[in-house]
């Protein structure tokens, strides 16, 4: 990282700051912070929601995944993504779900059901969410260590602080600061710009690592691995442990029978203007989701060439070198593909590579943030109270509940 790559990120991270503390004024109410107005339209809402589900976390994983399986996966995705265009058109769980204007979907689950179920599902779900959300901040923190060459520790005052305690308690700060301020709105409007941001700086990059490498490099490092274990073959792909064919079959399966039973986006089935501007921006997010799958696949494919082609030797030894220093073999594994990034790129796209990474952690974690905060506070403590709370004191405590999830 030289002093402009710090500046991208900063300068981006400032405007973030900006645009999360100019939505302070629109969220006056518990529908506004709990669910933007109800007044978002499709596109900002696919691109918001699917940089929330992208995250730090997210990216790191599908590096492992396309590095580990090469293009394979993309052959299963292409035969599953007709199923997730079917059941954004159908209008399936999402359209009778904001019809209904419910704020969660415990608070459906009572009007169905029961309180008791009501109080039941929001604790199954804040639990398993929580539990779930515990490894994201490490994981995003641990990227940034080893991306910009921080030290592990450091000292101060004569004190030795860990750089991934104090890294992470940064980064959630952010998060933290700016769904304190606007509530879902904020969420929204920063996750569209980072969205924005996120797609444009990823093309960029794609187009340069394409330069470095030529087509005969990949097939010829493609080439070297075993016959069940293909990186091209879809049908050869027996070897691979964590990436073979009842791994695709189960997450088809998955799409359709826990289609929006995951809570960790809660606030974006409820934030559209009606029922069928929350059908569309599935629709177009299903769209978007084929070409930001498209670029994370091609960067760790490039990445497996530059570790495995002759050509590349003497670059990935410096990798190599960085790899064995970490005992962790699963941290090794996850920051991998960010060193040979670090190899790859040049002064400035290093820099807003970083940013891109900082705008997936940020929008993730303010999404997961609010989504469960705002959950234990409306389906597992508000169920309890026999006089509800009055609005500014309904805020008061949904901001609580946020820092407590922090």
């Amino acid at each position: 990282m030289q002093w402009i790559d710090w500046t991208i990120l900063i300068l981006f991270a400032g405007f973030i700051f900006v645009m999360g503390y100019r939505t302070r004024k629109y969220t006056r109410s518990v529908a506004d912070f709990m669910a933007a107005s109800r007044c978002a339209g499709r596109y900002l809402m696919a691109v918001g929601d699917g940089i929330a589900g992208l995250g730090a976390i997210s990216l790191i994983s599908s590096f492992q995944l396309y590095y580990e399986a090469g293009f394979t996966p993309m052959w299963w995705r292409f035969v599953l993504w007709p199923l997730g265009i079917f059941i954004a058109i159908s209008g399936w769980v999402i359209y009778r779900f904001r019809q209904s204007r419910v704020l969660t979907m415990a608070q459906f689950l009572e009007v169905r059901y029961s309180k008791k179920f009501r109080i039941f599902a929001a604790s199954l779900a804040f639990l398993s969410g929580i539990v779930n959300f515990g490894i994201f901040p490490a994981v995003g923190s641990r990227f940034f260590i080893y991306f910009c060459g921080l030290p592990q520790n450091f000292s101060l005052l004569g004190i030795s602080i860990s750089t991934f305690a104090l890294v992470m308690a940064m980064l959630l700060s952010i998060s933290v600061v700016l769904t304190f301020w606007g509530g879902q709105i904020a969420v929204i409007v920063t996750d569209f710009f980072q969205g924005v941001f996120c797609n444009f700086v990823l093309v960029i990059i794609l187009i340069v690592v394409f330069m470095k490498f030529d087509w005969s490099q990949i097939a010829s490092a493609l080439a070297t691995m075993p016959e069940n274990e293909s990186l091209t073959n879809p049908f050869q792909t027996a070897g691979h442990q964590n990436y073979n064919f009842w791994y695709y079959l189960i997450a088809g399966l998955g799409a359709c029978y826990t289609a929006y039973a995951w809570q960790g986006q809660q606030a974006y089935n409820t934030s559209a203007k009606d029922a069928h501007e929350a059908k569309m921006s599935k629709v177009l997010g299903v769209l978007r989701n084929i070409s930001t799958e498209t670029i994370l696949c091609i960067l760790p494919i490039c990445a497996f060439v530059f570790m495995n082609h002759p050509d590349f030797a003497d670059k990935a030894a410096v990798v190599r070198q960085s790899l064995a220093a970490i005992a962790d073999g699963q941290i090794a594994s996850q920051v991998r593909i960010p060193l040979v990034l670090a190899q790859l790129l040049p002064v400035g796209l290093i820099g807003a590579f970083c940013a891109v990474v900082f705008a997936a952690f940020v929008s993730t974690h303010d999404t997961y943030l609010h989504s469960w905060g705002s959950i234990f506070l409306q389906d597992i403590v508000m169920p309890f109270r026999k006089k509800p709370f009055k609005p500014r004191e309904h805020l008061m405590y949904l901001r609580l509940s946020i820092i407590g999830v922090a």
